[in-house]
């Protein structure tokens, strides 16, 4: 284990809070036994279906990437699902880091494009998972959900190959592409992701924010009656 990636890959951080009730009760309900292979995998399918994608969620307020926080939401984007799988996998003592990426989105909508300015998403995010002795990455971004309504295969992951995008749809469109490999960190660089989002997406930021508040101002459904 001479890797220096490995230093920090078991802590627990801030952000990376694997030590939260809700972190180890998460690992509990869906971990499992066996290899650490088969319990990542497990994992990583739990996170990514467990928290609906949704570009609404998209801010850059510290809590949203903080992985206990981002169980509890009603939904969230890449970069908080990589942090909550790097903490569930931590918690599972599976040693784990948050990787960035810039990717081309080639069937993002053009509302969202026109909001960016830019058909690039930059520091889109992955887990980098130690696993049988090497590292592989994993991207829990899309549930089934999200990928059946927008028509995208759903990212599958195995353990011993490095899931990272879905290059096309399910009709075989180009659909993301890699444009600059950003490397990978012990903790959510938050300061730097931030100031990279205000410069580059302020409106995006801006009008997803209206967005959050507009639902939350909506009136909540009443529970159902007890029987």
């Amino acid at each position: 284990m001479s890797d220096d990636r490995l230093a920090g890959a078991l802590k627990a951080t801030p952000f990376i809070d694997a030590n939260a009730p809700a972190i180890r009760a998460f690992v509990d309900r869906h971990a499992g036994t066996g290899p650490d292979r088969y319990r990542a995998v497990r994992l990583y399918y739990a996170v990514r279906d467990a928290i609906p994608y949704d570009l609404r969620y998209f801010g850059i307020e510290r809590d949203i990437f903080v992985a206990s926080r981002c169980l509890e939401a009603k939904g969230s984007f890449c970069v908080p699902k990589a942090v909550t799988l790097a903490a569930v996998c931590r918690a599972a003592g599976i040693p784990s880091r948050v990787g960035f990426a810039d990717v081309r989105n080639h069937l993002a909508s053009p509302r969202i494009l026109e909001l960016m300015g830019s058909d690039v998403f930059r520091w889109h995010a992955y887990t980098l998972l130690h696993l049988e002795g090497r590292w592989v990455k994993a991207t829990p971004a899309f549930d089934l959900a999200f990928c059946a309504r927008f028509g995208v295969e759903p990212l599958d992951f195995d353990g011993s190959t490095d899931s990272i995008f879905q290059p096309f749809d399910a009709e075989g469109r180009k659909h993301m592409d890699y444009v600059l490999d950003r490397g990978d960190h012990d903790e959510m660089p938050f300061e730097a992701f931030r100031d990279a989002m205000q410069e580059a997406y302020p409106r995006l930021i801006t009008a997803m924010a209206a967005e959050r508040a507009a639902l939350a101002s909506k009136p909540q459904p009443k529970p159902a009656p007890a029987v």
